[in-house]
């Protein structure tokens, strides 16, 4: 903790803000400033990558550099300190620091007591989360048996390893002819992986039988015998580096956020997918001359405009799908907006930022709009404000040539749909085979909101209006 003196005025200490919504911490990713460096009041001094994007943090006061706190790389809890600034660098030599260093930050802990700290954007931290989360020890793994083979032909002594710690002793078994003591469900259970409860050492209290009893003495009777090598010439070279040929790469931040969104999405909405292919041969010629049309002149004119106008048409003809599910209140929040999610890879991993009111704009309006959003995502310059509230999503795996596919809903939207490649195939077209502009749409939906019916009519008019572009004004 730094030491307070009379100067306690003089140094002052910019703590990371929440700046998102609710997010617990973030990744110092770089510096833009050093020590002894001058900084104003609003400078950029940082930029960090939280769950949802990175995000540049100004500083609110001026001064000249004194501490950073934690390097570059460093996940850092919301009300921790991460740098200290002189406020009067000419008051003559600054109080000793009695801080960590920063390689150590496990050390560096909030000043100011628990509660809500003041933040630059979002709506602020929980009242508890200034408290530092307990760090995981590192497991050292066991030395590899190859290793321990080369080490034996080397002549060179093997290290015994520690003693395992005693384990507690389980309950005995059942006595002979008495019957083991176990409820219905775990007797099932036992049945249907075909392990003899007589056999099993209870855990549980006064001798009874547990799930997990059983579930060890499967795994026991099913696990293979480990066979010593007939000779040590035998194990191959290339054993001994398996470990030098795998990358491991940390999961965090976006690519984090994104894998437990995905998990709780698949675990919890009950999902359904539909397909049709599509003849968007009419689609693909009114791309190429709304790129000639004077009112659309510097706009960015592809078919992923105009499915995503596609879409918005039947989600208007059909405003039951755009719609939430309420789980505290057992109610289904039906949206008179659409925000429109459109999946974007980037190097920090998938994210999905959405365009605001995405029904109410014009056809030049969402194309500006689509090529300002794929620029910022692209740059790593997404706030999390636009990738907050969205509600139904598109994600266009055409780009990379595949043809469909069962896309997972983002949490909290009742709707995504996919589209596929367009590819030149034969088509029968008035009655003749023909080559045509096919691609193939899936969308997944949340059937507890969604019927068969509500899901099956957007697909269908999404791919009616793709088929015969005319009806986004009959329609419109």
């Amino acid at each position: 903790m730094t030491a307070r003196t009379a100067d306690d005025q003089r140094f002052r200490e910019f703590k990371m803000p929440d700046v998102g919504e609710g997010l617990t911490e973030a990744e110092i990713l770089k510096w833009y400033v050093a020590v002894g460096d001058t900084v104003a009041d609003g400078q950029v001094v940082c930029e960090v990558e939280t769950a949802k994007a990175a995000v540049e943090l100004p500083i609110p006061f001026d001064g000249v550099v004194h501490e950073l706190r934690f390097p570059e790389g460093t996940t850092v809890d919301v009300g921790q300190v991460i740098i200290s600034v002189d406020t009067r660098p000419g008051a003559g030599p600054a109080a000793p620091e009695q801080s960590a260093p920063a390689a150590a930050p496990a050390a560096a802990e909030p000043e100011e007591p628990q509660g809500r700290q003041a933040v630059l954007v979002g709506y602020g931290a929980a009242p508890s989360s200034t408290k530092r989360r307990a760090r995981k020890q590192q497991v050292v793994p066991a030395q590899p048996v190859a290793a321990a083979i080369q080490a034996e032909l080397n002549g060179s002594a093997a290290v015994a390893p520690a003693p395992a710690p005693a384990a507690e002793k389980p309950a005995p078994a059942a006595p002979a002819g008495a019957r083991p003591l176990a409820k219905p469900p775990v007797r099932k259970l036992a049945k249907d992986l075909g392990v003899d409860l007589a056999s099993v050492v209870p855990s549980g209290a006064d001798g009874i039988v547990t799930r997990e009893d059983v579930h060890a003495a499967a795994s026991a009777a099913t696990a293979p015998v480990a066979e010593e090598p007939a000779a040590v010439a035998e194990v191959p070279a290339a054993v001994t580096d398996l470990a030098a040929r795998e990358t491991r790469i940390p999961v965090k931040g976006v690519r984090k956020a994104t894998a437990q969104a995905m998990v709780a999405s698949a675990f919890t909405a009950p999902h359904v997918t539909e397909f049709v292919t599509v003849d968007v041969t009419r689609t693909m010629k009114l791309v190429q001359k709304l790129k000639d049309d004077p009112d659309m002149a510097g706009l960015r004119v592809n078919p992923l405009l105009l499915v995503a106008k596609a879409f918005l048409v039947a989600i208007k003809r059909n405003p039951d799908v755009n719609a939430s599910w309420d789980e505290a209140n057992q109610e289904i929040v039906r949206k008179d907006y659409v925000n429109l999610g459109i999946a974007a890879a980037t190097p920090r991993g998938l994210i999905v930022p959405n365009i605001k009111d995405a029904g109410a704009r014009t056809l030049p309006e969402l194309s500006t709009a689509l090529s300002e959003l794929v620029a910022t995502a692209r740059e790593g310059k997404t706030s999390p404000a636009a990738m907050s509230g969205g509600t139904v999503t598109i994600t266009n795996v055409g780009v990379f040539g595949v043809d469909t596919g069962t896309p997972i809903l983002n949490p909290g939207e009742s709707a995504i749909l996919a589209v596929g490649a367009i590819k030149l195939q034969p088509w029968v077209h008035k009655g003749k085979v023909k080559p045509r502009q096919v691609t193939t749409l899936a969308l997944s939906f949340d059937h507890r909101l969604v019927d068969g019916e509500l899901g099956s009519k957007v697909l269908a008019d999404t791919a009616a209006v793709l088929e015969n572009p005319q009806r986004l004004i009959t329609w419109g």
